[in-house]
């Protein structure tokens, strides 16, 4: 349904640093599956953070000392007899290359070494590894993926998305509780990376249109708003006073049957109409699009509905091309927008 190939570029789009000169190889290289290539990515950023410097973090350290550092453990000491060596336990903060992120960095490489990709892949990995030393491994279970980025560290920004990917793509527990790896990326998965190609993909190449993730506000006639769900678009384009409403979705299959009867998943349907409805309720000329990745199915969408006023479409976009192809699809819905759909 998607080439790997394409895989990259959507990572690209979803991830500017992946335009620079270090990663581009990239984009040319063939490889044999969804996790090589991510290996590859991670491993290029990984060699690219230890020219720059692994980050350091303050570690809490405690342990038996013959020199005073830091706060001294009376009650330790007793109860561990250190003074009888002559030490102290002693609890003070060093500056180590063993932060979390670090962890988070050796952890996924060494999964990926255990995996199906190639032994070339697997060797520049425990090259890699080898300046890891130092650094502990997580629970792959229990890693809090929430972080605070600044100056200091925004460098492994996209590392980490990537580590997100790769372990929460090829993990899962088996009924006994044992750990086997599975297919790579679910449908959760893609379709967030499905929805952020398609609008930074916008933001980049058409700055006349302001490219946005905005929220829709509910049109109220009292103003009581409690308890009311949060409209999030996924992919909102605003030229002059016209609007387009894109909701991206991945899924296995674009239409749902009942009683050998394709129709549309109706679920979809009828938000893209709500967005639309309150959206348009603050003036403007508003439209919809459904924009599916397209599958193997023989049946695929390619309608556009006039709904009270509104046009809303139902699209594919074809993953498994050229990508020139796919910047072709997403330039024409573009276009049709701005010049009013002619």
């Amino acid at each position: 349904m998607i080439r790997i190939q394409n895989l990259y570029h959507m990572l690209a789009y979803a991830f500017q640093i992946l335009r620079e000169q270090g990663y581009r190889s990239c984009g040319t290289e063939e490889f044999e599956n969804t996790a090589d290539l991510l290996s590859a990515i991670l491993a290029k950023g990984v060699s690219i953070q230890i020219k720059r410097g692994l980050g350091r973090a303050y570690i809490e350290a405690t342990e038996p000392l013959s020199c005073l550092r830091g706060k001294i453990g009376v009650t330790e000491s007793i109860k561990q007899q250190t003074i009888m060596k002559q030490q102290l336990v002693c609890t003070y903060d060093e500056f180590s290359v063993d932060s979390y992120m670090n962890r988070i960095l050796k952890t996924t490489m060494e999964l990926l070494v255990r995996y199906d990709i190639p032994k070339t892949r697997k060797k520049e990995l425990r090259n890699l590894l080898l300046y890891f030393k130092e650094v502990g491994i997580l629970d792959m279970y229990s890693i809090d993926w929430s972080f605070r980025f600044n100056r200091n560290n925004q460098s492994y920004q996209m590392l980490m998305a990537i580590c997100h990917l790769i372990i929460k793509g090829l993990l899962q527990t088996s009924a006994d509780g044992s750990v086997k790896l599975i297919q790579f990326l679910d449908e959760q998965q893609m379709c967030r990376l499905y929805e952020k190609f398609i609008l930074e993909y916008y933001k980049k190449h058409y700055p006349q249109i302001r490219t946005s993730a905005s929220q829709i506000r509910w049109a109220l006639d009292d103003g009581v708003s409690a308890m009311l769900p949060t409209m999030q678009s996924d992919i909102m384009l605003t030229y002059g006073n016209k609007t387009l409403i894109i909701d991206a979705k991945y899924y296995s299959h674009t239409t749902q049957v009942q009683y050998n009867v394709n129709t549309l998943h109706s679920n979809n349907l009828y938000q893209i109409f709500t967005y639309v409805k309150n959206k348009a309720a603050s003036g403007g000329e508003v439209s919809g699009m459904l924009l599916y990745a397209r599958t193997d199915e023989e049946i695929q969408p390619d309608n556009t509905y006039m709904m009270s006023g509104n046009r809303i479409s139902v699209k594919t976009l074809d993953l498994n091309c050229e990508f020139a192809e796919i910047a072709g699809s997403l330039n024409a819905i573009a276009d049709a927008f701005m010049n009013g759909w002619r």
